[in-house]
């Protein structure tokens, strides 16, 4: 399967970077809020999520928030318009952050399904950033046909690369994604496809986060 997957022996070795990153910068990781934090969109836009398509979610112990698409597909070939090659969805996030606490994204998993005959091929683009912060981080992953399964890309940044949100300010979190689908050189009769998260609706992309005390 194609993407940067995270294995164990891998995590585990990330996690041992963090550590010392944490150490020589004199920061230490916090455990984050008892309480559960609250996640919703303010606004949402792109071809390839319509108004009701896309909902977010926090978990329960304030380790991750989810984000789930029901209408996000591109796709080139047999069928498809020429629009269709290209989907995106800016989503404009509001957290409910508890007083004394900042968050920053530790990392991402991004998720979904293709299908792409022999000669085609994809693209899956993501950026994300503050409100009013210059930094943001973008990721991006292609695939070759032919493919058919599942696909995820995880996107992780060690503990001096994160981008914390100001302490005591209430800012939007602003994530862009995007999925791109060329017919190349595949059959004209054949039709390519990505979407974002599979048809397994319990697969979600997840932003996992960092805590730190203000």
């Amino acid at each position: 399967m194609s993407g940067k997957l995270i294995a164990g022996g891998a995590l585990a070795a990330l996690v041992a970077t963090t550590l010392s990153a944490q150490t020589a910068a004199g920061e230490e990781p916090a455990d984050g809020p008892d309480e559960q934090i609250k996640v919703g969109i303010q606004t949402i836009n792109g071809s390839g999520c319509s108004a009701g398509t896309a909902a977010v979610a926090a978990n329960a112990d304030s380790t991750a928030f989810t984000v789930t698409y029901s209408d996000y597909l591109a796709a080139a070939g047999a069928g498809a318009s020429p629009l269709d090659f290209r989907k995106n969805c800016q989503l404009s996030l509001v957290l409910d952050v508890p007083s004394g606490f900042t968050y920053a994204i530790q990392s991402v998993d991004y998720r979904g399904y293709a299908y792409l005959a022999d000669g085609a091929s994809g693209l899956e683009q993501a950026s994300y950033y503050h409100m009013g912060s210059p930094e943001t981080t973008t990721s991006s992953q292609s695939f070759d046909g032919p493919y058919d399964d599942n696909w995820q890309v995880t996107d992780s940044k060690e503990w001096a690369e994160l981008v914390w949100a100001p302490c005591g300010e209430q800012r939007n979190f602003n994530v862009n994604t995007e999925l791109r689908v060329y017919r190349g050189s595949s059959d004209q009769r054949a039709t390519s496809l990505m979407t974002m998260d599979s048809t397994d609706s319990a697969v979600s992309t997840k932003y996992h986060l960092a805590w730190k005390e203000c």
